[in-house]
């Protein structure tokens, strides 16, 4: 195999495609270098197909090495193991549009990898790896019909920007990958902020321009090769098998089943219909062929009788605007809301669909709760998290339960993106935030239900969000005479058609947004119809949701912690630490709490669970961090008697003299009632140049005496000096 080189400038960097250098013995293999980030993408693929199989064993892995970053991981152990959330959201991303460009009927099993090799943070890999893998499948002897690219648009300053860098992805208002053929975009996957449906449309069409191109590069390094393809073999029926039990199905009452209600009576119906059918086939059958021809080919019958359903379902919604529920093709499907089923938690809301059902979960945590990110670009944590949970019983089956799998993360992904940009940050609002999306029942959307509970949970949970967010999952059943857009798909729906699109939002635009579509072309005027349908129906659903909760709740519960964040002048971090944080931890245990300095930001965050005590905690620091004032007030703890008067303590490293003068008329018994380690109330009387402090009792009227007054306030060193003086004058 010999070495190849392409080089082309694509959006203001080098492109580079090598062949022939790296893993050649792979069935396909190239080097792609974009800017700093290098990518090595193989593909291998077995020429016999899996027997047994209906479906396409297709697996696409994205290596993460952080050598590539000049990073070594982090933890105890020093090297790459299972893949991270973010691998796998790229390999879904570049799975995706690959996938329906193999063959109908191919059960070939196909693995493509891609290795981050370099990695350049101003032009990340991942979405390189879309049109790296289309080349290696073009180039391999594995058939594979069509040519992908994929490109990053960003919407800075009003205009679209394709592979926008760090700095301007900061200021952009979008943020999404599109992938796509020369003919139509393919998929999109992104989170906005409230971008309005027109900018949405100009972003997909901007996308596909810079696509355009690519697939244009890629077409001239193909015809180079003349590689030649697997010749498939894949299974067909007899002649005539199909054609004869096709005779028995009546399409009409097949409609009619199809409108019973409920997923799983539906489901039931359909297959006891399809049963029966199959029953009359085989004795029909006999006639013409043997039982083991009939055996052997009545998988056959059963994909096609799924052909036959997919007919039906899609000529009535063209024909009748009738859908498998009996709805109209732009209608809702009921929608229920509950709020604080869960008594612990800090926030929950139940959010029901149709049969489609999301329990929200809010947890509020401290600073020492957020995540640890630690990826080949970042280092830090995160303060605001959501967790997608898909039980097996949500669909009433019947699996072992594993840890979240990539179609868990993905939709997670999905909706975390789709309120991140509306959930408060730290600064309002201090809080580590965990939101957990419970799936209960399924039947189509259960991740735009996710959207929805999760911010009806987060407004029950006191989270100060300015707007509810909502989602709605579309579909479009595409025909030579006519395409129909469907608002809110059920399952079978999303199967059956052509187009699966997700649109979150607040009733100001657009958050979040994914799409995949199954079709050769999808129009700039339908993609804008779908938008506005979607566009009313988030409507709809956020009426519906202002009504159960128009604004947050005003407190957070009392069993979450309670947080404060208190502004520091730099300065004074160190006497609120106190040597070798002696003051941090003597602060923490007396008032009960937690105290975490945030030397970056000037900030103290203060977390516990009783209210006074942080009340008294912030005076607390506020005396550290500030200049005592005539007139402030302090709850003190008495730190050394003399007889002349208490010295009280009203703050770490803080400590002023409560004369005996400035206790009031019996000030000599208060003198001999309190002893050292007492806690009192005190006022600041005043302060000397030298900012020695003097206190009288809180609310004790005291009548000043102008010789006293003019001298300064006693210091624990006044005896000492008097003493000293006594033995001057003997």
């Amino acid at each position: 195999m010999s070495y190849r080189r392409w080089e082309r400038e694509f959006f203001g960097q080098k492109l580079v495609i090598e062949n022939g250098k790296m893993a050649k013995q792979a069935d396909g293999a190239v080097v792609l270098r974009y800017a700093d980030s290098v990518l090595l993408t193989t593909v291998n693929g077995n020429e016999q197909a899996v027997p047994g199989t209906d479906f396409l064993p297709l697996t696409v892995e994205y290596q993460e090495k952080f050598y590539a970053a000049g990073k070594i991981p982090g933890g105890f152990l020093k090297r790459e193991s299972r893949p991270s959330d973010n691998a796998v959201l790229s390999a879904r991303i570049i799975d995706r549009p690959i996938r329906p460009l193999f063959p109908d009927g191919m059960r070939n099993e196909i693995q493509v990898i891609v290795t981050v090799l370099s990695a350049d943070p101003d032009n990340p890999p991942d979405i390189w790896g879309i049109m790296a893998s289309s080349l290696v499948l073009n180039i391999s002897p594995i058939p594979f019909e069509g040519i992908v690219a994929g490109v990053q648009v960003g919407y800075v300053d009003g205009k679209y920007v394709v592979f926008p860098s760090a700095d301007e992805l900061e200021r952009s208002e979008l943020d999404i990958v599109v992938a796509g053929t020369e003919d139509a975009v393919a998929m999109v996957e992104g989170e906005a902020k409230e971008v309005s449906e027109e900018v949405m449309v100009g972003a997909l069409e901007a996308a596909h321009e810079a696509i355009k191109s690519l697939v244009a590069f890629q077409k001239e390094i193909i015809s180079e090769f003349q590689t030649e393809k697997w010749e498939l073999e894949i299974p067909a029926a007899p002649e005539g098998f199909l054609e004869s039990f096709d005779t028995l199905v009546d399409r009409n009452k097949l409609a009619e089943i199809m409108l019973t209600p409920g997923k799983k009576n539906k489901d039931k119906a359909l297959k006891t219909y399809r049963d029966e059918l199959i029953e009359q086939f085989i004795g029909k059958a006999k006639e013409t062929w043997s039982e083991e021809e009939i055996e052997d080919n009545i998988g056959f019958v059963k994909d096609f009788y799924h052909d036959i359903e997919k007919k039906v379902m899609r000529r009535r919604v063209i024909e009748e605007d009738v859908r498998m529920d009996g709805r109209k093709h732009n209608e809702i499907r009921p929608i229920n809301i509950e709020l604080d089923l869960l008594p612990r938690a800090h926030g929950s809301a139940l959010f029901t669909r149709g049969e489609t059902q999301s329990l929200g979960i809010v947890t509020l945590g401290a600073t020492m709760d957020e995540q640890i990110v630690d990826t080949m670009f970042e280092e830090g944590s995160k303060s605001f998290m959501l967790h997608y949970n898909f039980p097996p019983f949500s669909t009433g089956e019947v699996k072992r339960l594993r840890g979240p799998g990539r179609r868990e993360i993905g939709h997670g992904h999905l909706a975390e993106r789709s309120l991140k940009n509306i959930v408060p940050n730290g600064e309002s609002f201090p809080y580590t935030i965990r939101v957990v999306s419970e799936v209960l029942e399924s039947n189509g959307s259960s991740s735009m239900a996710t959207v929805c509970s999760g911010s009806l949970s987060l407004m029950a949970a006191g989270v100060p969000m300015e707007k509810h967010v909502a989602g709605v999952a579309m579909g479009m059943i595409q025909e030579p005479e006519k395409t129909v857009v469907l608002t809110d798909i059920l399952g079978n729906e999303d199967h059956m058609g052509d187009m699966d699109f997700k649109v979150t939002g607040t009733r100001d635009g657009i958050t979040a947004f994914q799409m995949d579509v199954k079709v050769s072309g999808v129009s700039s005027e339908i993609m804008t119809k779908a938008l506005e349908q979607a566009r009313l129906a988030r409507l709809k659903i956020l009426d519906l949701m202002y009504e159960a909760i128009p604004e947050p709740r005003k407190f957070v519960s009392d069993y979450a912690p309670i947080i404060r964040t208190i502004n520091l002048p730099y300065e004074k971090i160190g006497e609120i630490i106190g040597p070798g944080g002696k003051v941090i931890k003597k602060l923490s245990s007396e008032y009960d709490s937690t105290i975490f300095i945030d030397d970056e930001r000037s900030q103290a965050k203060i977390v516990g669970s009783n209210r006074e005590k942080l009340d008294q905690l912030e005076k607390v620091i506020d005396a550290i961090i500030s200049e005592v004032k005539p007139g402030q007030l302090f709850e003190g703890k008495i730190s050394r008697a003399e007889a002349y008067g208490f010295f009280v303590e009203i703050a770490p490293g803080k400590t002023g003299l409560l004369h005996i003068s400035k206790m009031g008329a019996s000030g000599k018994d208060f003198l001999r009632e309190h002893k050292v380690g007492d806690t009192i109330a005190v006022e600041v009387a005043g302060t000397d140049q030298m900012g020695k402090i003097s206190l009288k009792l809180e609310g004790v009227e005291v009548k000043e005496d102008s010789k006293r007054d003019n001298k300064r306030p006693y210091h624990r060193n006044d005896r000492n000096d008097r003493n000293r003086g006594d033995r001057n004058r003997k």
